[in-house]
């Protein structure tokens, strides 16, 4: 019996290990100074380092070029020694720590660390018709996707993929990377907010997808063990990243792609914050009623009345009412000394009713059509532009109304739909089109 279980736990092992793309053949390997190229009968391997426990892997298929450029990797490579390793049907890629195992035929790319096998590629990239899932059926629009699909263990746990409300283990479901808000969830939430790219493995590794375009993450949702992120273009790269443990593991991450800066004192204490202050006297008198109940209050928010007596038709007038704040300056001075901040909020929409409509138009700083006019488009709060903050002429023109808000004493500027809330697919920005630059706009 005992021999049994063996001779079967070999062979589904042996289904694993081998379930790589049948078509891709292995064709021969090069070493360059700081990176090695494998090439296939349908493109390229290109496996670059990032010290001794990240390697960075890009498949450029035939016809395509490598694209260096990357939305979130802030770490540089330096130089780390590889080792290559050849045989008749296998080729090593070592290092210290991390190594690179391709067998020639069947074609398969297995990843260890310290000796221990990580994860392999399935059927690493392919393209397959696009399933839309009803969840993102409007947001994400293809007719077919790009995808990289990986092997995974039947008592992997998987976490990671941004933020939802799903427990820790996300093994099993397929997520969208779309990044949109969910409005009244309770204790379930598959999409809201903000996605991330990147899966975290009970083995102690880390797959960061490192590409722009929205799509999704299937995380064994259809359980045959396989781990597979898809999406509607842009760069087949990502970086396996290792550790002895969680907080190894989770630090190279975050060396990779950048470390938080550390927020301001004030912005860990108490908020007031409500749904809109409509002026003056009501800001400083909710303050005056914090200090006479002796509760600790560090900063107020300002909601969108800052900027005009309505709930819609204002938005992107991004300038004080003076009706309803005659004193603005005078106000942020005497809450400062009380030792409260005031901050504002702001969104990227420009209405075509705003005060700034016309002056967004003139110094073009807006996403476009197809025909190179702005985009406009009808949302909750009106008819609307989007500011095209790839654009350095838009980008600047933002920066410049925070610049003056900043002059008058404002503290901190809360950034709102901003995912933006709503993000046509087939408008024009200066990078690419919505469904592209979609999940790197709220950055």
């Amino acid at each position: 019996m005992n021999k049994l279980k063996l001779l079967f736990s070999f062979f589904f092992v042996t289904l694993i290990s081998f379930g790589q793309n049948p078509n891709r053949e292995f064709k021969s390997v090069t070493k360059h100074k700081s990176y090695v190229e494998v090439k296939t009968n349908d493109g390229v391997y290109r496996f670059q380092p990032y010290g001794n426990e990240i390697i960075e892997t890009s498949f450029i298929p035939t016809g395509e070029t490598f694209n260096p450029d990357s939305h979130a990797v802030v770490l540089k490579t330096k130089p780390v020694e590889m080792e290559i390793a050849e045989t008749s049907n296998l080729t090593e890629i070592n290092m210290l720590d991390i190594s690179v195992k391709i067998s020639h035929s069947p074609f398969q790319v297995s990843y260890y660390y310290e000796g221990n096998l990580l994860t392999s590629e399935k059927r690493g990239y392919y393209k397959a018709v696009h399933e839309p899932m009803d969840l993102v059926k409007d947001n994400i629009i293809a007719k077919e996707t790009e995808r990289i699909e990986f092997n995974l263990t039947p008592d992997e746990v998987l976490y990671g993929g941004g933020a939802r409300a799903l427990g820790m283990n996300r093994r099993g479901y397929k997520l969208p990377l779309f990044n949109r808000a969910h409005y009244g969830y309770e204790t379930h939430s598959e999409l809201m907010n903000f996605t991330l790219p990147i899966v975290y493995s009970s083995k102690m590794y880390a797959i960061h997808f490192d590409n722009a375009p929205i799509g999704y993450l299937d995380l064994d949702s259809k359980k045959d063990n396989a781990l597979t992120y898809e999406t509607i273009s842009g760069r087949k790269t990502y970086q396996v990243i290792a550790g002895d443990d969680w907080e190894e593991v989770v630090e190279n991450y975050v060396s990779l792609t950048g470390f938080q800066s550390l927020i301001p004192r004030w912005a860990l204490g108490n908020f007031s914050s409500r749904f809109g202050y409509h002026s003056q006297e009501e800001t400083e008198a909710t303050i005056d009623a914090f200090k006479e109940e002796e509760i600790p209050v560090d900063a107020i928010i300002l909601d969108l009345y800052w900027f005009g007596k309505e709930v819609k038709g204002t938005m992107g007038n991004l300038a004080v009412h003076k009706d309803s704040f005659p004193d603005f300056n005078g106000m942020v001075s005497r809450l400062n000394k009380k030792g409260v901040k005031t901050v504002l909020i702001t969104e990227p929409f420009v209405l075509t009713t705003s005060n700034r409509w016309d002056e967004a138009v003139k110094e073009d700083v807006l996403a476009k059509d197809s025909l190179g006019n702005p985009y406009t488009y009808d949302f909750f709060f009106g008819n609307t532009g989007l500011i095209d903050i790839y654009k350095p002429e838009g980008e600047k023109w933002f920066w410049n109304i925070y610049k003056g808000l900043a002059e008058q004493g404002v503290a901190g500027v809360w950034g709102d739909l901003g995912e933006p809330e709503v993000h046509p697919y087939n408008i024009i920005h200066h990078t690419g089109t919505g469904q592209e630059v979609h999940n790197t706009y709220g950055h």
